[in-house]
Order: structure tokens, then sequence, then C-alpha cells
């Protein structure tokens, strides 16, 4: 994994994403929300199974592709939502999910977009693209709280 001088990382394999999400998860605030953005098959899904690892998430962590949303009880206490908003045609669908009352420790959510309005402000986002060799990321944050976490991260 490198870093250039903004917040531009390239991350070469898997070990390289879940080194990534190991840093993000070690200091992540609670309540954190973040948005994760990407083409299908940017690695969206493979970074939320690696942070929800690192989180102490064992058994499976399944895509929330058709369920849209899967809650995972975190040892530490709380839990923490990992979101799928691709299969929604209109942000209103959010509604359903039994979300307004929602205390997660973490907001994972992939495919923001379709949910605007109705979610959490993100303090991150994140973007991925397929690269030559590996994934490119980008690093945004969107609120003090995430300009804080990425700079004790060593991201920002």
């Amino acid at each position: 994994m490198t870093l250039d001088a903004g917040h531009e990382l390239m991350l070469d394999d898997a070990e390289a994403t879940a080194a990534l999400a190991g840093r993000l998860a070690a200091r992540q605030p609670v309540g954190a929300v973040v948005h994760l953005h990407g083409d299908l098959g940017a690695g969206k899904s493979t970074l939320a199974r690696a942070w929800l690892r690192h989180l102490g998430v064992t058994g499976t962590v399944r895509s929330p592709t058709y369920t849209l949303v899967e809650r995972y009880p975190l040892a530490t206490g709380g839990e923490a939502l990992h979101l799928d908003l691709y299969r929604i045609g209109d942000p209103g669908e959010l509604e359903f999910l039994g979300l307004d009352d929602a205390q997660a420790v973490l907001w994972l959510v992939e495919w923001p977009q379709r949910g605007q309005g109705a979610l959490p402000a993100p303090d991150l986002d994140i973007d991925l693209d397929i690269a030559e060799q590996g994934r490119s990321v980008r690093l945004q944050a969107r609120s003090a709280r995430g300009r804080r976490w990425l700079a004790d991260a060593g991201l920002g």
C-alpha cells in the first residue's frame, strides 16, 4: 500500500486491502459513517468484509446485495451495519429497513448515492477503482471527525 501526497492509495492485493481496513478500523470513531463508492467489482465488499473482520466479526460476513442491510454485533458493544443500496430504486425504500433509530458503531454503505437524503452524513468517502495492478483508493474526509480519523490513522 502506498500513499501519495493527497489521500490517494494503491492497493496491490487483498492483503493491502485488509491492511487499509485494519488501519481505519483501529482509529474509527464510534458512530462512524463511511460511504463506499466504485463500480461493480471495484472492491467495496472486500474492503467492508476485511473491516468487519478487524472489528472482531467472526463467522460468515455476507454481502448485503439482496438483503440491503446486514447487522453485525460487535464484542466491544454495539453493532456494525453493512448496507448495499445497489438494488433500491428510491431513497424512501430505506424506511422499511428499520434504520431510523439505529445506534451503530459503524455504518459501511455501498452505493450511498441511491439512498441520498435518507442516510446519515458520511464522515469518510472511499472511492475504489480497478487499476492496472490492484485497486486505486481515494479517501476523503467529509466531517471534522473524518479529518481527525484520517490523521490519527496516518492517512491524512
